[in-house]
């Protein structure tokens, strides 16, 4: 039957290995991104993860040219003050960044903030952010801003999980 075959599908597509992580590839060396946090480092100026070897690089090359720090990526200086980078999330959160969203999501979700949490993250979802499904996934686990939903988890868990 129909209803057979489309479950067979979702199956197949759930269990297939991904190309590379759901974190993607740095996007200066194009090596995948480790999976473990602390091996990358997150821009809020151009929203990029790049691996600490490539930070590295440029630290290095910073040091050498008497450059004052920037991004890797696109070379925006860092921000001098904790209010000019908040300024710089606040525009990229007006722009629907995906990585914005999640973060800002995950800020509010550490703060027991659920209601905005969900806001965020349920935004950062729908433009396929992983860790955005996995965290909502885990808030209809555990009713935490919403109503527990069994069905809902298992949809945002395997939406993660076919995203990689």
């Amino acid at each position: 039957t129909c209803k057979e075959r489309a479950a067979e599908l979702r199956d197949e597509i759930l269990f297939r290995q991904p190309e590379s992580s759901y974190l993607g590839d740095c996007p200066i060396c194009c090596l995948p991104l480790p999976l473990d946090p602390k091996k990358s480092v997150s821009f809020s100026c151009c929203s990029k993860s790049i691996c600490l070897g490539c930070m590295y690089a440029n630290r290095i090359r910073e040091f050498k040219e008497k450059l004052n720090p920037s991004c890797p990526f696109c070379r925006h200086l860092t921000f001098e003050s904790k209010e000019e980078s908040d300024r710089q999330n606040k525009k990229r959160l007006e722009a629907n960044d995906p990585f914005a969203l999640r973060e800002a999501g995950r800020k509010h979700f550490g703060d027991g903030d659920y209601d905005r949490a969900f806001e965020y993250l349920a935004k950062a979802a729908d433009f396929g952010d992983v860790a955005a499904q996995f965290f909502l996934s885990l808030m209809y686990r555990g009713g935490l801003g919403v109503e527990k939903d069994e069905k809902m988890e298992l949809y945002y868990s395997e939406e993660a999980a076919i995203s990689g």
